[in-house]
């Protein structure tokens, strides 16, 4: 077994075009093993104090769904060594009580009776808003336009910030955001952010508000009030949870309507259909593509022996496209048979905002679609969906008619 994995790590090369199209990659893995020795992220980037030094792979749906389930052994707190360096403690890294405790707390901003009230009062006012701006033209890139945009305006706004910092908020929101790329920038603009959040944590507790912010500083755990870096560790964790998925998730899925023709027909005709072609964009494109746990003993996964303090990538962009789970898994089809997808995550860690990140993404599309026709992609400079482990295409450029309201 030892030498089996010795062997899977030393002919683990990522193709040229990894970055782009990592799923053959992937694909191969998993005719290979379920899990294997080495590591599905490219770290060419990433500062090697922030690189681990044993690293397994899970690619198959059962080891990853089996993984994230087992939170016990396969522990998130890695997180406090890579992420939580930059946005400090929080739920993403908490196991246990600790996790049960913050995150009922927490989760009760996004109670379903709130989501209610969001989507008229300040999702679907502010995805119009955008589309306002860029209708008459009759072009727009959809990323810069509109998908990147709503996202961020949203969190501003369910945080309860003023305006007028939207765009200081933004620029430091995406420093953080690119820390594998640029720490040194990433770790100011945390620095920036606690200041910030600071000062609106003080102003909540002067006059309370009706927003997120003012929710977590009235929150009580055993009768004690959230710390000041438990907030602000929660907001800043906002950031990249709930911009990222958000604006890479309904890129994506404009970016595979548009490049899916005769689906995307379907879809315009009968925006039932928006729900279902969202889940398979999740499947099929998943703007998360890996997320990592660290063992807290020997273990085994599928068949393979792990070593304790381990670095394990759960690959959901291969679990999502596993053969075993799905016909014609390398296939965009928003007609499939609806089988629950992973993107989310599973278990005790299941992400905390999907129902949002759904609804938002919904409602753009939605609103969109109502306000424009003849929507098509310009591929004149190749637009097309790349990175890692965060995955979605940097510009959408489109032409579409104006449709009167």
């Amino acid at each position: 077994m030892e030498s089996q994995l010795r062997d899977v790590a030393a002919s683990d090369d990522k193709p040229a075009d990894f970055i782009r199209d990592p799923y053959p990659y992937f694909a191969l893995k998993r005719k290979n093993a379920d899990v294997f020795h080495g590591s599905v992220i490219d770290y060419s980037k990433t500062p090697e104090s922030l690189r681990p030094r044993n690293s397994f792979a899970a690619v198959s749906f059962d080891a990853v769904n089996t993984a994230f389930r087992d939170g016990e052994v396969f522990s998130s707190t890695y997180y406090d060594n890579t992420i939580g360096l930059f946005i400090g403690p929080s739920i993403l890294a908490m196991e246990g009580k600790k996790h049960r405790e913050h995150r009922n707390l927490v989760s009760a901003a996004f109670k379903s009776k709130a989501l209610a009230r969001w989507e008229p009062e300040i999702v679907r006012p502010i995805c119009h808003a955008l589309i306002d701006e860029f209708i008459d033209a009759r072009r727009a890139d959809l990323v810069r336009d509109f998908t990147f945009e709503f996202p961020t305006r949203v969190i501003a706004r369910l945080l309860g910030l003023p305006s007028e910092d939207l765009p200081e908020f933004r620029r430091r929101a995406v420093q953080l955001i690119n820390y594998t790329v640029k720490y040194e920038r990433a770790f100011e603009a945390s620095a920036a952010l606690k200041d910030y959040f600071l000062q609106q944590i003080e102003q909540r507790r002067a006059e309370h508000t009706d927003d997120i912010i003012g929710d977590l500083v009235t929150a009580e755990i055993d009768g004690e009030k959230l710390s000041d870096e438990a907030i602000y560790s929660f907001l800043r964790l906002l950031l990249p949870a709930g911009l990222e998925t958000t604006y890479r998730s309904s890129g994506n899925l404009f970016f595979l309507l548009l490049t899916h023709p005769d689906q995307f027909d379907r879809v315009q005709a009968d925006h039932a259909l928006i729900a279902p072609a969202m889940e398979e964009g999740l499947r099929f494109e998943t703007p998360l593509t890996t997320v990592q746990r660290f063992t807290t003993e020997d273990t085994e996964l599928a068949g393979v022996e792990i070593p304790a303090r381990s670095a394990v990538d759960l690959c959901i962009g291969s679990a999502n496209r596993d053969e075993n789970r799905w016909e014609r898994s390398e296939e965009f089809d928003i007609f499939r048979e609806q089988k629950p997808h992973i993107s989310f995550a599973a278990g005790e860690h299941t992400c905390l905002g999907l129902h949002l990140a759904r609804m938002e993404a919904r409602v753009a599309i939605e609103c969109l679609l109502k306000r424009v026709s003849n929507l098509k992609l310009v591929t004149d400079d190749d637009p097309h969906i790349h990175g890692q482990p965060f995955r979605s295409p940097t510009a959408l450029p489109v032409t579409f008619d104006r449709e009167e309201r």
